[in-house]
């Protein structure tokens, strides 16, 4: 299957929305999509559209967060959503969108990545859950859900704390 990852555009947007509302059809995630699309922590270079035949097919985006330990607050990346049509699901394009994103944070000069994701997914991209690292990860509705990518080697050294994301996810 030839797919395209590139950066979104502003032409993209309305298809984006309809990309998430598919694949998470009881949740307004594309709400969430726009309003981190809206804020200060919104990197262009990593909102990622996944494209075949010049339809979008799935989206995946990293935006700043930190991890304050109390005396220290260290930059880190949140990855979401990720979402791929639901007949395009377990073909491939969602790994395809964070390998490629992860080689853009990586050459971006990012060290460290958070997620709230299925456990058994993202593990194959070098996640952990982030826990017994000392990193709590908020709203996630369990801990195994809660992972953590260290970009560069030693990134997650001595790194202990809490998220926080972008203000706009606590208002969503």
């Amino acid at each position: 299957m030839d797919i395209v990852i590139r950066p979104e555009t502003p032409a993209d947007f309305p298809a984006v929305r309809e990309v998430i509302n598919l694949a998470f059809p009881n949740e307004d995630v594309a709400a969430l999509a726009e309003a981190l699309r809206g804020s200060a922590e919104y990197i262009p270079e990593l909102a990622l559209v996944a494209e075949r035949d010049g339809a979008v097919i799935g989206h995946i985006m990293f935006t700043t967060s930190h991890i304050d330990d109390g005396d220290e607050s260290i930059p880190a990346l949140t990855l979401g959503p990720l979402a791929v049509l639901p007949e395009m699901q377990r073909q491939g394009v969602g790994s395809q969108l964070v390998e490629h994103g992860l080689s853009v944070c990586r050459r971006l000069g990012h060290r460290i990545v958070v997620l709230i994701g299925h456990p058994e997914y993202y593990p194959r991209f070098g996640f952990v859950q982030a826990g017994p690292l000392g990193i709590e990860v908020p709203l996630a509705m369990s801990e195994d859900a809660q992972m953590v990518l260290a970009l560069t080697p030693g990134a997650l050294d001595g790194v202990r704390g809490l998220v926080r994301y972008s203000p706009v996810v606590y208002d969503a």
